[in-house]
């Protein structure tokens, strides 16, 4: 687990900076709790804003594909259309919330932002609600709304906020929604956030405007600077640097848009590598492991599929010293502690079932789900929990906008083809069996060479040294094996002489 490298109590955040890629690690009292990775060749597209050409409406699925020059055409489902985008002949606002046809139509140009990155075989997803982030607030640019975070708990602070954005508001229009990080922020930050962001706004409209087909008209910050936009707050102690160049571009952005951050940003010049010396390195390789150990002696199991992830708890070496019930309890609450962890470092989302061990007690089972809900408070993505059902189970979902860290890092075994398993040389020797009496039966050969991994071509001469005998008699033709030292397991090559 990552240690903090000195002294001190609040949270860091470390950046290690590559030519070809950046890596932002969320230290909290010394844990690693988030990884971020942005590569150049694979930049997150969430928050760009294109202008795009309607390609297919599919009237079945209540969705559109964009094509806005992406590798992949993007998907719009008619939930994420603002209905004054409406096509002439559709229904009125308001009577109704209107079908896919009525919004769109096929070589329709649309000006659309990005909510979720491609993932695996989807393409991105698409949303004409146009939003644009700054330090302290959102602004909404179909809406003239104003709203305040709930994650502001003080009724005080809350129409403290919202009176001052009515305020602004009349000044320059729009709606807002007023992020976390504004508690106690003075009227004239939240004014210069309100301004900033109508003149970025105005500048994209010019761009719509001006541009003809399919282009690009704004794109988010990089991730060094959506660091310092999206985690300033009072918790975080410091954020080191270890690219000098990256801390000074940091330093500039910090000093016009967050300028407490100037005096908590600091460069690492060591020589041991900033992410060796916190323990990081050690913990992205660990949340690739679908094993997660537990303090008591317990573990889980992450396994991670398209359709879902499944985490189950396991009590392993941990026996506990009371009774049964009180070890699976104690085994639980860990388990919910490290579950929060793990979706957050390993960036799951979309539907996640997670496997407690069963409790006979209900009030075990509702202090391990309240335990869950508390650990999940600093995650910044939306979770939705269910209750604890009788057989242990908790279903729950996670806002997923980006790849999971997996997904960035790894790709399908080429051994295996992503199942997880491989056959057993003695599987293999079967199907090379079956070949050769298919190909026996087709064609008259002098001879049959099979080329195979050595493992197989040992079983083949040893184990199963018989089965081949009794082939070569039953067809005839005698058989010969060759090693292939390149060959996978389950690769193999029946060559007629």
């Amino acid at each position: 687990m990552a240690t903090r490298a000195e002294g001190g109590t609040g949270d860091e955040i470390l950046i290690n900076v590559t030519p070809r890629e950046t890596r932002v690690a969320v230290v909290e009292n010394g844990v690693l709790q988030e990884i971020l990775l942005e590569r150049v060749g694979r930049r997150g597209l969430v928050g760009n804003i294109y202008k795009g050409r309607v390609c297919r409406v599919l009237p079945g699925m209540e969705a559109a594909f964009v094509d806005v020059g992406l590798e992949r055409a993007a998907f719009l489902h008619v939930s994420d259309i603002r209905p004054e985008t409406m096509v002439e002949g559709g229904a009125v606002a308001g009577e109704r919330w209107p079908v896919i046809t009525e919004l769109v139509r096929e070589n329709q140009e649309l000006v659309v932002q990005v909510i979720k990155d491609p993932i695996g075989t989807k393409g991105a997803r698409l949303t004409t609600h146009i939003t644009l982030p700054s330090r302290f607030l959102v602004f909404l640019a179909d809406s003239d709304m104003a709203g305040v975070s709930v994650k502001i708990d003080g009724e005080r602070e809350r129409q403290r906020l919202k009176e001052m954005i009515n305020v602004f508001r009349a000044e320059f229009g729009g709606g807002y929604i007023v992020r976390t990080a504004a508690e106690g922020a003075e009227p004239w930050a939240l004014r210069a956030d309100m301004q900033f962001l109508q003149r970025l706004w105005g500048s994209i409209r010019e761009r719509i405007k001006e541009t003809s087909g399919i282009a690009t008209l704004y794109e988010d910050l990089p991730l060094i600077l959506r660091v310092l936009r999206d985690f300033v707050g009072d918790s975080v102690e410091r954020m080191r640097v270890d690219s000098r160049e990256t801390c000074q571009r940091m330093l500039e952005f910090a000093d016009k848009f967050v300028p407490e951050m100037v005096p908590r940003l600091e460069h690492y010049p060591g020589e041991r590598p900033i992410f060796e010396l916190y323990g990081i390195e050690d913990e992205i390789q660990r949340a690739l492991s679908k094993k997660v150990p537990l303090k008591s002696g317990g573990y889980l199991i992450v396994d991670q599929t398209e359709a879902m992830t499944t985490i189950d708890v396991n009590t392993g070496a941990y026996v506990g010293h009371r009774n049964l019930e009180e070890t699976i309890f104690k085994t639980n609450l860990e388990a919910a502690s490290a579950i929060a962890r793990q979706l957050r470092l390993r960036n799951l989302g979309g539907i996640i079932i997670l496997d407690f061990i069963d409790m006979a007690s209900e009030e075990h089972r509702q202090a391990v789900f309240k335990a869950l809900e508390k650990h999940l408070e600093k995650d910044r993505a939306k979770s939705h929990i269910s209750q604890v059902s009788p057989l242990g189970l908790v279903e729950m979902t996670r806002k997923r906008t980006r790849e999971s860290l997996e997904q960035v890092l790894c790709e399908p075994c080429p051994l295996c083809n992503g199942r997880g398993s491989i056959k057993t040389a003695e599987t293999v020797c079967y199907d090379i069996f079956r070949e050769l009496l298919r190909e026996a039966r087709q064609y008259s050969p002098r001879q049959f060479m099979v080329l195979a991994a050595p493992d197989v071509v040992d079983a083949m001469l040893d184990q199963e040294s018989t089965s081949v005998a009794q082939l070569e008699a039953f067809i005839g033709i005698p058989i010969k094996f060759q090693a292939e030292a390149l060959y996978t397991r389950e690769q193999y090559d029946v060559v007629l002489m």
